[in-house]
């Protein structure tokens, strides 16, 4: 259950997934959806897509805001391969994932690495969505809250100012892509806990930020997360390629949890 400081937002991260038709049918659908709802709503499009998904939406200005998936700590250089905030921000993205768990876990960015890629997207302009979340090993290890406040202090550290641009992604690793997402109760808990962090840091950001769920979110559990008091959107991942699947989510209205 969000508040009126924080405007839920639903983000849709399409991975390495859709050909051309495909981002355009979908990024066409996130824009009829964003005229239904008073939700903010997001896209992550996979890089070859941008472009063409930025013109579908229509624009820079657009009501659906879009993306890049990561971005190279340098502004420029000899990184085959990768992509520099400021190219993000010169096509016109208006945001960008930073350490999301397939970026730590499959392509190995450490810890150090995302807060510097948030730092280039700071400085670049862009509003860097920072993802924390624990493994299976590290959850059952009962290393939860050591592993989400160490990932979230590196990126909390390169903040400038109070003024500088946030959101926050939770992301249990063992939940996503798995169909076993966290219950409302777990989420409470790890979003409890990112506010409190932050709060420790600076009291007014952690009224304000957003701090988003993601892990198997579908229109059937949706509902269950926006009731919790901490939660102020999703991050979206496989659910997000389906336009019928997606415009329910996006559609969510924050509630009150129940009992």
């Amino acid at each position: 259950m969000t508040t009126p400081e924080r405007r839920p937002l639903v983000a849709g991260n399409w991975k390495m997934n859709g050909g051309r038709a495909d981002a355009r049918g979908w990024a066409e659908a996130a824009r009829v959806v964003a005229d239904q709802t008073s939700n903010e709503v997001a896209l992550f499009p996979p890089y070859p897509w941008l472009g063409l998904v930025l013109e579908a939406v229509g624009g820079a200005g657009a009501k659906v805001v879009v993306g890049g998936q990561a971005c190279h700590p340098e502004p420029s250089g000899a990184f085959t391969g990768a992509v520099s905030a400021g190219m993000l921000a010169d096509l016109g993205c208006k945001s960008v994932l930073c350490g999301h768990s397939e970026r730590r876990h499959v392509f190995g960015e450490s810890d150090d690495f995302v807060a510097k890629s948030m730092a280039a997207a700071l400085e670049a302009g862009l509003v860097p969505v920072l993802c924390v979340g624990e493994t299976a090993e590290e959850r059952e290890a009962g290393q939860t809250e050591a592993v989400v406040a160490r990932q979230l202090d590196a990126g909390l550290a390169v903040l400038r100012s109070g003024d500088d641009p946030l959101i926050v992604a939770y992301e249990p690793v063992w939940a996503i892509g798995t169909g076993n997402p966290a219950t409302p109760k777990e989420a409470a808990e790890a979003h409890a806990f990112i506010r409190q962090r932050i709060a420790e840091r600076d009291p007014e950001r952690a009224a304000t930020v957003r701090i988003l769920y993601g892990g198997s979110v579908k229109p059937s559990n949706i509902d269950g997360f926006l009731a919790v008091p901490d939660v102020d959107g999703a991050l979206v991942g496989g659910a997000s390629l389906d336009p019928e699947t997606f415009a329910p989510i996006a559609c969510a209205k924050a509630g009150t949890a129940d009992g």
